[in-house]
């Protein structure tokens, strides 16, 4: 039976786009369904790029709640659509307890850096600063912290003579996009527990 999933973005949604495609017309056809893209800013540009390939969208503004609050909201919106996961994908807001309890083991993140090494947003831009040759994307389950849930799988990414952060980030996306679904795959159908 296919996995019931809601994306969550905070803006662009380049990974939700890729997931999309690949649960429509690719790999990950059989194995899930997306019945959300939801949002915590109604200024995600990624939500209109998920109307376009007729998924539903909801937006919940998080801005100036409390974190346990904001995410009481979202089980309430999720509840009704029995969702099997949830697959964040740039969405730039710590989630609390409350989520992580009733989707325990069942919310998945992708992070542009090895976790071992950098938690939190602006991994490109570390990894350029630092000059690495190599960067690794990772893609962990949510735990409390950020980004310190167990990992799942990684992919190594080449950063030899990358000019700019420009560079390094379409370097990084191109494997990221690609990548989660392989390992989302994987999750659906057991292979990764």
């Amino acid at each position: 039976m296919k996995k019931r999933i809601a994306i969550f973005i905070s803006g662009r949604g380049s990974n939700m786009e890729a997931i999309i495609k690949n649960a429509q017309i690719g790999n990950l056809q059989e194995y899930c369904e997306i019945v959300l893209v939801f949002a915590n800013t109604k200024e995600a540009r990624g939500l209109q790029i998920a109307q376009e390939f007729g998924v539903q969208t909801a937006v919940i503004e998080s801005k100036g709640k409390p974190r346990t609050d904001f995410d009481r909201e979202i089980v309430a919106l999720l509840e009704p659509l029995q969702i099997d996961y949830i697959v964040l994908a740039g969405y730039m807001r710590i989630v609390s307890p409350v989520l992580i309890e009733r989707y325990r083991n069942r919310i998945i993140n992708i992070h542009p850096a090895d976790t071992a090494l950098y938690q939190g947003a602006h991994a490109y831009q570390w990894a350029f600063d630092k000059k690495l040759a190599t960067t690794k994307i990772t893609v962990h389950l949510i735990d409390a912290g950020v980004d310190t849930g167990p990992v799942l799988a990684q992919r190594e990414v080449d950063l030899q003579g990358a000019q700019s952060l420009a560079e390094v980030e379409q370097r990084g996306l191109r494997i990221e996009h690609g990548f989660y679904s392989e390992v989302l795959e994987k999750v659906f159908t057991g292979k990764i527990q």
